[in-house]
């Protein structure tokens, strides 16, 4: 239950953040993804959601 409790929230963080994220490189990793539906476009971050969370583990050992 927490993972999923986490997966949403990093969900949410991401969408939030992704006009910042797009010019850094995140966003367009292999398993994002983007598509539109009746005008409205939809996003789902997989790959960069994998990526970061891969990030902040190795920050957390290494602390």
């Amino acid at each position: 239950m927490r993972w999923l409790l986490t997966l949403v929230f990093a969900f949410i963080v991401l969408n939030g953040l992704r006009g910042w994220l797009s010019r850094i490189g995140l966003g367009r990793v292999p398993g994002d993804i983007a598509f539109k539906v009746r005008g409205r476009e939809w996003y789902f971050p997989f790959g960069s959601t994998v990526l970061l969370s891969l990030i902040g583990w190795a920050l957390a050992r290494w602390i």
